[in-house]
């Protein structure tokens, strides 16, 4: 089959490599027919991780169930399903809560909770940005999508990560209606977080970036754009508040953020969350951080460390939540408000392009070309 190899930094090369098969009796085999671009598959691409050359990419994916284990119950042949990014098993502590980021069982590392496809330490589960992709545990891992998600895959595809993992962020500041929310971060998570702060009725959401196309995206919804290259976030959260701040911060940028010169601070998007968030004000965090970052232009930040104005954040009385997205928490919901209509997550997709012109695209994402908000690939299917 064909699949996107990651050979080394800033080096991805569509190969062939063997077959996804069925490896146990609780698999699913799954034809690819949708796979994001994610920002944090930019992470590895750039090598700022410890990936390993010659694994497959990609975990936003999407396709058709073309086999599936002797043990899969629910799951039949035909069905179109979208996959959650966190492998869980579903039956673990973590799983029974929820927690299905943190499984303790799909990671052979007995150091480390979740797994992923085709992501750095997250185990050894290949990516599905390749025309076949092996599901584990299908029964529990596969969302049976309804019948208009085959006209619709690049919506029902944004159910796979970011529109969760926007949800999600909004779950951990609190967002509730009548609120004023800003979000640092107007890549494709930065966009969901503010089309689900406007679905759950927000009162004002203010989106924090430097790029026009992408802030243009967030105007479409009704968010006020803030271009920090021009004026102080700041200052301008302040000003819409009334000087108090915003009830509630979303902080989807993570340890890569950049000063509108183009230098790197891990700390900065969350040191001007404590700034522009009320007293008592509520914060979440799904930009990725990681343990350790040797490659940091930041020395303390290469033991995974940073200078958080915790001084601040605590005389401010402000909470915090942080952490991966348990996407199974949400996507049956999220998948219903495709379906009927109240949610379009594809609205931020710029290029649908072919698998084999992957290597292109991840140039043009990773260098944030304009134009270049959100790609899906389509091995073998209809481009544009």
């Amino acid at each position: 089959m064909k699949a996107l190899v990651y050979e080394g930094p800033r080096s991805v090369k569509v190969k062939d490599v063997p077959d996804a098969r069925i490896e146990r009796p609780t698999d699913v085999l799954v034809r690819i027919t949708a796979t994001n671009i994610c920002g944090s598959d930019l992470h590895m691409y750039e090598g700022r991780t410890d990936m390993e050359t010659g694994r497959t990419l990609g975990h936003e994916n999407l396709g058709e169930v073309v086999e599936v284990g002797d043990a899969v119950d629910r799951v039949r042949v035909g069905d179109l399903v979208c996959l959650p990014f966190n492998i869980s098993c579903g039956f673990c502590r973590n799983c029974e809560q929820g927690l299905t980021a943190f499984c303790l069982s799909t990671n052979p590392d007995p150091r480390m909770a979740g797994a992923a496809y085709g992501f750095a330490g997250m185990g050894p589960y290949s990516g599905g940005q390749a025309e076949l992709l092996r599901v584990p545990y299908g029964d529990h891992n596969c969302l049976v999508l309804p019948e208009d998600a085959r006209e619709r895959q690049t919506d029902y595809v944004m159910l796979s990560d970011i529109f969760p993992t926007g949800w999600h962020c909004t779950e951990l500041a609190g967002v509730l209606p009548g609120e004023t929310v800003v979000i640092y971060g107007a890549g494709p998570v930065g966009l969901m977080a503010a089309l689900s702060a406007t679905l759950k009725s927000a009162e004002k959401v203010l989106v924090v970036d430097r790029h026009p196309d992408r802030l243009a995206l967030a105007e479409q919804i009704g968010a006020i754009p803030v271009d920090d290259s021009k004026v102080s976030p700041i200052d301008r959260v302040l000003e819409e508040t009334g000087g108090l701040g915003a009830d509630c911060g979303c902080e989807c940028v993570g340890y890569q953020a950049h000063d509108p010169q183009g230098q790197e601070h891990p700390n900065l998007t969350l040191n001007n969350l404590v700034q522009s968030v009320r007293f008592a004000g509520r914060i979440g965090v799904v930009g990725v951080f990681v343990p350790q970052d040797p490659h940091s232009p930041d020395q303390l930040y290469r033991q995974g460390e940073v200078a958080f104005d915790y001084g601040l954040f605590w005389f401010k009385g402000q909470s915090v939540g942080n952490g991966q997205c348990n996407v199974k928490a949400y996507n049956r919901r999220l998948r219903n408000l495709v379906h009927s209509g109240k949610a379009k997550p594809s609205w931020i997709v710029s290029h649908e392009i072919p698998l084999e012109e992957a290597p292109e695209a991840y140039r043009h994402f990773d260098a944030r070309d304009d134009g270049w908000t959100k790609v899906v690939l389509h091995p073998g299917g209809t481009t544009r």
